[in-house]
């Protein structure tokens, strides 16, 4: 049996709230008020589509085995190489082996449901024993446009195999077709996008129909038979309609998460998707559509696996931890829509060493350090000489991963003269309770959040963007267990 192993999600902690855009843009575009409800996803300044996938990767790999994968997928339209391995990145901020394959899929919104598809044909074929597939994306859109509004950020992951199947994969079907709703050129910043009309008339509505017949003959079901009939559409009344155009029933589909989060790209179908299994039970049948020229349906059937799985944060922990963002300057600052002084202070070189980044790429990208093998002590950096007073050995190093340790605030500052673009910048030393101390870097919280013994957790994000140079340089931040809502 093949199919979905263990699932995770991720939507960053900040809502912007639509309100916000309307407040500040209605007298340009006064248009935007009937999108105005609820909020979309927004990412800190310091994530993008890889801290994402990074994010869901994690969770989808609580309770598993790393040693078993073979294989790491990424998809997203917002990578942020073009010409870099960013699944070979997500690899190893995730601290998996070497001997694996990293492949990336892209430039279309189905490229994470085609990604899906391909784990699943390997996994059935015997060539691979588990793949991870993630997808992530944060579209920039120009200001005031029914994009900013219809948009969201967020990232999902499925870790899919032959063993321990949460979900049995009963099939897929595929169509490709040309049909441009919108594009984005090798160099645009935005996409641009055609007629909502003929998206909706010609598009969602005529493609997923399609989709849904062709999966349900492929796989000898009847649409009575699924349970949850899942798919991404931005316009509410399309989705809406759906059902009835393929003879479903409204409760046999879930909403389209328009009021939580925007549609989140390539990752919605498995955001979606995801937030569906939380709550699935033995025997649910799952029919999950991707849309983009053309699109992709698979059909799962859960299996009495899915009550062994651990708990995690998932899509619903995600949706529950928040900080609404009502200032809208914030958004278009985070989002590099605005040109602020950063002042001197800004005025470094960011040109990242990659010689160094390759030979400290366990500690730079997977925040693995060392423990000693004489006396068991933890420490990060690793060095060659254990830093217990009472030991001292010299080479007794193995490598120790700290990412997924518990640990505390010992000691924090809040620097308002360091150049940031979240003043004030929070930053501090992190006590991991099992051994070993780092100078971190706070994020997704303020000074009110954080104190001496609050418990915290490393996160994989950005640490600078070398503009000169197109590189953007990672590293492990830390954000609070719980933070007061705001």
């Amino acid at each position: 049996m093949v199919g979905i192993v263990s699932f995770g999600g991720y939507v960053p902690r900040l809502r912007l709230d639509r309100k916000a855009i309307m407040q500040s843009m209605g007298w340009f575009a006064p248009q935007l008020g009937g999108s105005a409800q609820g909020e979309r996803s927004m990412s800190n300044w310091d994530e993008d589509a890889l801290t994402m996938a990074v994010a869901a990767g994690r969770d989808c790999l609580v309770g598993q085995d790393k040693s078993k994968i073979d294989a790491v997928y990424m998809a997203s339209t917002t990578m942020p190489f073009s010409d870099r391995d960013n699944a070979g990145v997500l690899k190893a901020a995730l601290n998996l082996h070497d001997q694996i394959t990293c492949a990336d899929f892209a430039t279309t919104m189905k490229s994470g449901t085609t990604a899906l598809i391909t784990a699943l044909e390997s996994a059935k074929g015997g060539e691979k024993g588990q793949i991870l597939v993630a997808a992530a994306d944060n579209r920039r859109t120009k200001s005031a446009s029914v994009q900013e509004m219809w948009y969201g950020d967020g990232a999902g992951a499925l870790l899919v195999g032959g063993e321990n199947v949460i979900a049995e994969f009963l099939g897929s079907f595929s169509l490709s077709y040309d049909f441009v709703d919108h594009y984005r050129g090798a160099t645009s910043k935005f996409d641009y996008n055609w007629e909502e009309r003929w998206i909706r008339d010609e598009g969602y509505s005529k493609i997923y129909p399609e989709l849904i017949a062709g999966i349900l003959d492929k796989t000898d079901m009847n649409i009575k038979d699924v349970t949850r009939l899942i798919y991404p559409c931005v316009f509410e009344r399309v989705h809406s309609a759906l059902p009835k155009m393929v003879g479903a029933s409204p409760a046999q589909v879930p909403g389209n998460m328009h009021t939580e989060t925007g549609e989140c790209g390539t990752a919605h179908p498995f955001v979606m998707l995801n937030r569906e299994l939380e709550t699935a039970r033995p025997g649910d049948v799952l029919l999950v559509a991707g849309y983009g020229q053309g699109g992709d349906a698979l059909m799962f059937r859960v299996t009495d696996r899915i009550n062994s799985l651990p708990e995690r944060m998932g899509v619903s922990g995600c949706l529950a931890r928040k900080k609404v963002e009502k200032t809208y300057t914030k958004w278009l600052q985070f989002n590099e829509l605005i040109e602020t002084e950063m002042g001197a202070r800004a005025e470094v070189s960011n040109r990242t060493g990659l010689s160094i980044l390759w030979r400290e790429r366990k500690l730079i990208l997977g925040f693995v350090g060392g423990r000693c093998k004489a006396c068991g002590t933890p420490q990060i950096p690793s060095d060659r000489i254990c830093v217990n007073p009472r030991c001292g050995a010299i080479d007794s190093q193995e490598e120790y991963e700290f990412a997924d340790r518990p640990a505390k605030i010992l000691t924090f500052t809040g620097d308002n003269l360091a150049a940031s673009l979240d003043p004030p910048s929070i930053y501090g030393i992190v006590q991991f309770d099992e051994g070993g101390r780092m100078m971190m870097e706070f994020t997704d919280c303020t000074l009110d959040d954080v104190e001496v013994g609050v418990p915290m957790r490393p996160v994989f994000r950005k640490k600078y963007y070398d503009k000169e140079r197109g590189f953007t340089g990672y590293f492990w931040k830390a954000i609070p267990l719980a933070v007061k809502e705001k």
